[in-house]
């Protein structure tokens, strides 16, 4: 689906907080306090700021599958702030993948689910994120506001 407008950002992660779900063989490794699976699924609850054409705040929350290859991970993520000067709140969905430090997601609006100036917001993103980032992660938003008939 094509959207008429662009709303160019960059994301920093406020908060992070990863724990088990279920460890598939009992086999993992633990770093800054979390415990990962080898093989198995966690749950993390994180916090997002974003700037530029998308300003404001979210919450999200992921299901992450780890294995030896590109692994599943799903998320909803409640944002709360403004797209392109219009102020409300709306919620993303992600389904992409993991692998060795590299996540890609297709990231959609939640149609329903929007407040305020957003409350008929539709659109799509692709996210690519390789390594760790101190500036912030890109994210481009297609998008448009208003009813189709």
């Amino acid at each position: 689906m094509n959207f008429s407008q662009s709303a160019q950002a960059k994301f920093s992660i406020a908060s992070w907080s990863e724990s088990l779900v279920t460890d598939i063989d009992g086999t993992g490794t633990t770093a800054g306090g979390a415990y990962y699976p080898q093989r198995g699924v966690t749950q993390a609850a994180v916090s997002y700021s974003y700037t530029g054409d998308l300003e404001g705040t979210s919450t999200l929350v992921y299901l992450i599958a780890y294995k030896a290859d590109a692994a599943p991970v799903l998320g909803l993520e409640r944002f709360e702030g403004s797209i392109g000067g219009h102020e409300g709140t709306c919620v993303f969905q992600h389904i992409g993948s993991q692998d060795q430090g590299a996540v890609s997601a297709r990231v959609e609006v939640v149609p329903g689910l929007g407040t305020g100036g957003l409350v008929d917001l539709r659109g799509v993103a692709d996210l690519s994120i390789a390594g760790h980032s101190d500036g912030g992660y890109q994210f481009v938003l297609s998008y448009e506001i208003g009813r189709t008939e």
